[in-house]
């Protein structure tokens, strides 16, 4: 079965969206990396053992990566500059047996690497985010540590995950066969349009919602 992983928060601009997201926190991130693959660029705040928040964006100095990039930056609607909780990842211990278990497709397995870190995730071939950002993208890490292993205590602690979508059983249905339904509390929207993942934090300055 598969575990949560981390949360994935985009901006549009990693400087930006930092110091937003650092404000909103009361606490600091940690420097991340490129992603020469993708095309982007990360800082971390670790949120326990094992788990961790990643914000990610489009690195402004990297050659286009000539293909669609992974968590739909390419076709993010940016309606501020503030960062958006767009999506989570949940970690395997065998990629290839959960990927191909899962009722829904994930997209193909690629490769990647930054500094000593050396992974495998499922990417969906044009980029885009699975169950509209609920269900999780798959990562199995090639190496025996973590990073969170790595990351400062920050005082920080994922409470709960929730979202509304106008048709949740499917989704709850594709979850339960990862061994994820517990993870995230999903329900009905009453419009026609799924919700915003919605992630609660207990932080230093008490409990912190990110949408």
């Amino acid at each position: 079965m598969a575990v949560p992983d981390h949360l994935v928060l985009a901006a549009r601009d990693l400087d930006a969206g930092a110091i937003w997201l650092e404000g909103h926190l009361g606490v600091a991130l940690s420097p991340g990396g490129k992603h020469q693959r993708m095309g982007t660029h990360n800082r971390l705040l670790g949120l326990g053992e094992g788990f961790y928040l990643e914000l990610i964006a489009i690195d402004p100095l990297a050659p286009p990566p000539g293909r669609p990039r992974w968590f739909g930056l390419d076709d993010a609607k940016w309606a501020d500059d503030r960062p958006r909780l767009i999506h989570w990842v949940a970690r395997s211990d065998d990629i290839l047996r959960d990927a191909a278990a899962s009722i829904a497709p994930l997209g193909a397995i690629l490769p990647m690497e930054r500094g000593d870190y050396r992974w495998r995730i499922t990417v969906p071939p044009d980029g885009h985010l699975p169950g509209d950002g609920l269900l999780p993208t798959l990562i199995q890490w090639d190496v025996p540590f973590h990073p969170a292993q790595r990351l400062p205590e920050s005082g920080c602690r994922l409470m709960k995950q929730e979202a509304f979508h106008p048709d949740p059983v499917p989704l709850r249905r594709a979850l339960a066969v990862l061994g994820l339904d517990s993870r995230l509390d999903l329900h009905r929207a009453d419009g026609g349009e799924p919700a915003p993942l919605v992630a609660y934090l207990k932080t230093p300055r008490g409990l912190v919602e990110l949408d």
